[in-house]
């Protein structure tokens, strides 16, 4: 199974929101950090945004250490 890699977002939302966002999250049997993905990946599917696949953004392009002088 490959290696995934993730990033951690950090923000402040309104307890309301947040609650709200609970709520939908337990209702898909989600953890809030999945649901919040899942809802970016609708919003981002019904606005054309594409959402690049996984290993894109995190293949390592810089030169090796052992190629630098």
């Amino acid at each position: 199974m490959p290696n995934t890699k993730t990033a951690t977002v950090t923000f402040r939302i309104d307890p309301a929101v947040k609650e709200a966002l609970r709520a939908a999250a337990s209702r898909e049997h989600r953890s809030i950090a999945n649901m919040v993905e899942v809802l970016i990946r609708q919003h981002c599917g019904r606005n054309g945004i594409a959402i690049p696949e996984q290993g894109a953004l995190f293949n390592d392009v810089r030169t090796p250490v052992s190629e630098k002088k």
